[in-house]
């Protein structure tokens, strides 16, 4: 990577010391130094993570607050998601659209009673946060959160150290969260996370997050993971990265994102439309057959990696789509991709041909995850 221009000096986050006294590999990403891998290396790291606990900085990413009794039915306006009916103590993934039906950013949301708690992507917070005040920031106060510190503490073991440390976390399940504390450190926790396994996020102020996460780091199954993990894991679980595999000029059904629109905001529901791009959004999710291309996982048939953007072929050798993220599984050994095909090819078993260096690379189109994923749902 080019070394960034002195005008635009890379943030830091509240981790970065240690990072280095670690002996991380740091590369810029969404404008913040980030530690990309450790010494142990990304193989290594994506292993300890499937087996034991991995430590992650997402410090970067955004987190604010949106307060008052209009807050819900606001934030509602700009997703196609349902964030009035969602129980206080629980959170949800949303999706901020564009005029046209295009994802701004996707990001989650919780419901914590005398606020709604989001966090957004690194790379987009600055304009989210604009976007956000923007539309709604007359209904609702908009408060962002710089100040805290963003932790992800990810694996089979992760509850086991975490309530160690803070008891009471073992009794949350997947996508509720709450108010803890740990040596006086007031701690929003979530059991939620980006690799499919079991995990916490843990947003603690930037003054106290070097020694909560130096307390994680000394217990046995815990060791520090970069970026490059980070990417691997979240693939295997089949989840979208923002730039890559979703940006704002994919709709949520061309991005296979059905799932994340409740009832309530579809045709026939209590409080269908009413969200950005809301008449072209609802059309294809009625009428699917009109979708020109949708997003797919893809597993490779020769152990060739296939990463983006390499284009998709059909047996004809006619352009039919383009790898938006791919790489090895360390997991299962074989190369796995998400992609956007012509919607003839989208069916699971059809298989296609990536183009890797001018040679056909046959890959077969599968379901996600590629891994099952450990969540735990109690």
């Amino acid at each position: 990577m080019s070394a960034p221009s002195p005008a635009t000096p890379l943030l830091t986050t509240p981790l970065n010391a240690l990072h280095i006294e670690l002996g991380a590999k740091m590369v810029p990403f969404a404008g913040y130094s980030m530690p990309v891998q450790y010494p142990a290396g990304l193989m290594a790291e994506h292993n300890h993570t499937r087996s034991a606990a991995g430590l992650f900085d997402v410090s970067h990413m955004g987190q604010l607050r949106l307060v008052g009794a209009d807050a819900a039915a606001a934030f509602e306006t700009l997703m196609p998601v349902d964030v009035i009916g969602l129980g206080v103590g629980k959170q949800r993934y949303g999706l901020l659209l564009n005029d046209e039906g295009g994802i701004i950013d996707d990001l989650m949301f919780f419901n914590r009673g005398k606020d709604i708690f989001v966090i957004v992507n690194g790379a987009c917070k600055v304009g989210d946060i604009a976007h956000i005040i923007e539309r709604i920031g007359h209904r609702c106060e908009v408060i962002p959160m710089p100040e805290r510190g963003l932790l992800a503490l990810q694996g089979p073991q992760a509850a086991a150290v975490l309530s160690r440390l803070v008891p009471g976390v073992e009794k949350l399940v997947f996508m509720t969260g709450g108010e803890f504390q740990w040596k006086n450190a007031d701690l929003f926790i979530t059991r939620s996370g980006y690799t499919g396994e079991d995990g916490f996020e843990i947003s603690v102020h930037e003054s106290r997050a070097e020694e909560f996460a130096r307390a994680l780091l000394a217990q046995a199954e815990v060791k520090p993971i970069g970026l490059g993990a980070r990417n691997s894991l979240r693939l295997e679980a089949g989840l979208c990265l923002y730039g890559n595999d979703i940006d704002n000029g994919t709709t949520p059904p061309e991005a296979a994102l059905n799932w994340a629109i409740q009832k309530v905001r579809r045709t026939g529901g209590e409080r269908a439309g009413g969200f950005p791009g809301a008449a072209r959004i609802l059309a294809q999710i009625d009428q699917p057959d009109t979708l020109a291309r949708k997003r797919v996982g893809l597993i490779a048939k020769e152990r060739i990696p296939v990463r983006e953007p390499a284009e998709l072929q059909n047996a004809e050798g006619q352009n039919i789509g383009r790898i938006t993220s791919g790489l090895l599984s360390p997991t299962l050994n074989q190369p796995v991709a998400l992609a956007y095909v012509q919607t003839a090819y989208a069916k699971p078993g059809t298989e296609i041909l990536a183009i890797v260096r001018g040679k056909q690379v046959p890959m077969v189109v599968s379901a996600t995850p590629f891994v099952p994923t450990n969540y735990f749902r109690g």
